[in-house]
């Protein structure tokens, strides 16, 4: 059974997606680490791919009331971050047309998405192959058939090449931005840069699409962990106490490090 901040999110969501979109949101699947088994009450957001179908609404018109629906959902959003002092059961949602979810993933052109406070017209991240395929062997369908029913094509033949070009694009450059800096790094930035990498490698790897957690355990067990910034990473993944060692002041350079040796192993495998 999904979390109860789950299904509570959702059912808003599309209540507010019915009354905007009258007739045209025909399917709805989770992704992301509800998905996965990884979905942390209080933490987590929500990653949703939307099925639009054609009607009245289109272009400009559309996205409107794609915008409209985003901000539909601050009042719950802002409701629970009161109650909780973080905000979490966010609706992150990547919005496809019905016409084109049996292309090659990669071909798909995004009706619009939107990310935390950030709503992006005609674009869409999670509208790629690492997505893709949880969406086609582990997506939890909300609303319309089953995801194998869209015939979907994550292009696992290109599933390597796009994890390298994410890995070059932004996380190389993540590096260096975590290197030069001169605070302490923040809990939630040691998280996000030690387990994102480590995610795409063991995709890259592997060819499954791992939880953040797992992709810890991976990395522990793949690199080892002794100076600690993994487990650090684990803890603050998982709201547990934050281990004493290595001192906050180490966190920067220690993660920059593990990046560093994340990706260079990450681009080593993938060329072979």
């Amino acid at each position: 059974m999904l979390p109860r901040e789950v299904r509570r999110a959702t059912a808003d969501y599309l209540r507010a997606a019915d009354r905007l979109l009258p007739g045209q949101l025909v399917g709805c699947y989770l992704v992301g680490s509800t998905a996965l088994g990884a979905y942390r009450p209080g933490r987590s957001d929500i990653d949703l791919i939307a099925v639009l179908d054609d009607g009245p609404l289109t272009g400009d018109r559309l996205r409107r009331r794609l915008r409209m629906l985003h901000a539909a959902q601050a009042p719950r959003v802002l409701a629970a971050a009161a109650r909780a002092g973080r905000l979490h059961a966010t609706c992150n949602v990547a919005f496809v047309p019905a016409a084109q979810l049996s292309l090659p993933v990669t071909q798909i052109a995004p009706v619009a998405s939107h990310n935390g406070h950030e709503f992006f017209p005609s674009a869409a991240f999670d509208v790629n192959p690492v997505m893709w395929q949880v969406l086609a062997e582990r997506g939890i369908t909300l609303r319309g058939p089953a995801p194998r029913h869209w015939e979907l094509d994550p292009e696992p033949e290109v599933l390597r090449s796009w994890l390298v070009t994410n890995l070059e694009r932004y996380w190389a450059g993540q590096v260096a931005r975590v290197r030069t800096g001169s605070r302490p790094l923040r809990p939630a930035a040691t998280e996000w840069n030690v387990l994102g990498p480590l995610r795409l490698h063991a995709t890259i790897a592997s060819g499954q699409v791992l939880s953040k957690d797992e992709a810890g355990a991976y990395g522990q067990q793949l690199f080892g962990d002794g100076s600690g910034i993994i487990a650090v990473a684990r803890a603050v993944l998982a709201g547990a106490p934050i281990p004493d060692r290595p001192r906050r002041a180490h966190w920067r350079e220690l993660t920059a490090e593990t990046m560093d040796e994340v990706i260079q192993d990450a681009y080593s495998l993938a060329a072979h």
